[in-house]
C-alpha cells in the first residue's frame, strides 16, 4: 500500500495486495490507480491505510457466524456518523465491486451503499458540493427558503438516480431528503444571530396561530441581549412541536421566578445556578427539562431538574427555531413521502439530520460539550422522535 500527494493524499494497492482479494476488473483499476481519498465530509477510507485489505470475518468485533458470501467482504471504510454515533464500517464485494455497510459489532445484516467505488467517490463528490453550494449546486448560492431546499433535493435525487439505475441506496436517499433543508434559513449577520429565520417559514410549517410572538411587556429586565428580543418579537416559536411547548401563559420568567412564582416550593433555590436571574425561561422539552435563553449573550440552553445542571442546547434562538422546524418538517416528509421511505433506517435519518443540524449549529459537535439534548434525543429509536 502506498500515499501518493498531488494536492489530494490518495490510497492506492500494490497488485500484490489486490491479488489476494479483488478480482473485480474496474475496482482493481481504481485501487491500484486514481486510489481513493483518506477522507471525505462522509466518509474515511483511512482503515485501508492503517489495517489494510482484510475481511469481514477478520475484522468482526465478536465470532458472529457469518454467512459464507460475508466473510470474505472487504472492510474498506468507515462513515464518519455525527459525534455519539456509532460508525457503521464501508464492506466491499471484491468479486462484484458492489460496496455496503455494516457494525462490525455485528455485520450479519450489511446494508446497500453503492454499486461500485466510482459510484460512491461520486455520490460523496455531490454532496460536498451540495454542502459548498459549488458545481452543479452553485447556482443556489444565496438563494435561501423551502423552495431553494426543495430544488436542491430534486438536483440530488436525479444525480443520485443516474448512478444508482434508480435505485438510490437507503443512505442517500435520507441525505438527499434531509441534507438540503439546511438551505431553508440564510446566514442572519444582518440580524446578530446565526441564521435569517423568515417569519413566514415558521407560519407555513406550522401553521397560522401556531406560532408564539412576544411583546416587550413579556420580557423581564434582564433579557438585554437585543438580537434575542427582536427575533422573538419579530419570528416567535412555536407554541407546540416535538418535544417542546413555549410557556405562553404568563410573562416570560426568569429561571428563579419560575421556581418561586409558579413553583414554589417545587425545587431547592440554592441549587439554582449563580446566574439564574439571567437565564430566561422559554420553555419546556421532555422530561422536566427547562428551555433557557442566556439574557446576556442569547445563548440556549437546557437546565435539568434531575441533577440542576445547565447544558448548551442551541447557539441562539434562530437556530433553536431552526432545529423546531427541522424536526417537524422531517415528520411531514415522513407522512407524504412514507412509501419511498420504507428502506430506511432509523440510523440513516438520524445520521442526515444531525449532519443538517450541525452544519448551520454546531453546538453539540464541539468539543467542550459533553451531552447533548438534540444529539441523545434524534438517536433514540425507541423514542420515536424522527
Amino acid at each position: 500500500m502506498s500515499t501518493t500527494d498531488t494536492g489530494i493524499t490518495a490510497i492506492t494497492l500494490t497488485e500484490a495486495e489486490l491479488d489476494r482479494y479483488v478480482t473485480h476488473a474496474p475496482t482493481r483499476g481504481l485501487l491500484g490507480g486514481a486510489g481513493l481519498p483518506v477522507a471525505t465530509d462522509l466518509l474515511t477510507f483511512s482503515p485501508l491505510r492503517t489495517h489494510g485489505l482484510r475481511t469481514l470475518a477478520d475484522a468482526a468485533d465478536a465470532p458472529f457466524r457469518l454467512a459464507e458470501e460475508l466473510r470474505g467482504r472487504l472492510v474498506i471504510g468507515e462513515l464518519l456518523n455525527p459525534a455519539g454515533m456509532e460508525r457503521e464500517s464501508i464492506l466491499l464485494d471484491g468479486a462484484t465491486g458492489e460496496l455496503t455497510t455494516a457494525y462490525l459489532c455485528d455485520p450479519s445484516d450489511p446494508r446497500p451503499f453503492a454499486p461500485s467505488l466510482a459510484t460512491l467517490l461520486r455520490f460523496a463528490a455531490v454532496t460536498e458540493e451540495l454542502a459548498g453550494l459549488r458545481g452543479r449546486f452553485a447556482s443556489l448560492a444565496g438563494r435561501y427558503g423551502p423552495e431553494t431546499a426543495a430544488e436542491a433535493t430534486r438536483r440530488l435525487l436525479s444525480l443520485f438516480e443516474e448512478g444508482a439505475n434508480g435505485a438510490i441506496p437507503p443512505y442517500w436517499k435520507a441525505a438527499a431528503l434531509i441534507r438540503p433543508l439546511s438551505l431553508v434559513a440564510g446566514a442572519g449577520t444582518a440580524r446578530g444571530l446565526t441564521l435569517d429565520v423568515p417569519a413566514r417559514v415558521l407560519d407555513q410549517e406550522f401553521g397560522p396561530g401556531r406560532v408564539t410572538r412576544f411583546e416587550e411587556v413579556d420580557f423581564p429586565p434582564t433579557l438585554t441581549h437585543e438580537p434575542t428580543r427582536r427575533f422573538l418579537c419579530e419570528t416567535g416559536l412555536p407554541e407546540q412541536a416535538v418535544l417542546f411547548s413555549t410557556d405562553t401563559d404568563v410573562p416570560l420568567p426568569t429561571l428563579r421566578e419560575y421556581y418561586t412564582q409558579e413553583r414554589p416550593g417545587d425545587f431547592p433555590l440554592d441549587e439554582l445556578p449563580a446566574h439564574a436571574d439571567h437565564l430566561i425561561r422559554l420553555g419546556h422539552l421532555l422530561e422536566d427539562t427547562g428551555l433557557l435563553v442566556d439574557g446576556r449573550t442569547g445563548a440556549v440552553l437546557t437546565f435539568s431538574e434531575l441533577d440542576a445542571t445547565l447544558q448548551p442546547l442551541n447557539t441562539d434562538v434562530s437556530t433553536l427555531a431552526f432545529t423546531l422546524w427541522l424536526l417537524h418538517h422531517e415528520r411531514a416528509i415522513h407522512r407524504h413521502l412514507h412509501h419511498e421511505l420504507t428502506t430506511l433506517t432509523y440510523e440513516d435519518l438520524a445520521a442526515a439530520m444531525l449532519h443538517t443540524l450541525t452544519s448551520v449549529d454546531p453546538t453539540g459537535a464541539t468539543p467542550d460539550t459533553d451531552w447533548h439534548y438534540w444529539t441523545e434525543a434524534f438517536q433514540d429509536e425507541a423514542g420515536g422522535v424522527l
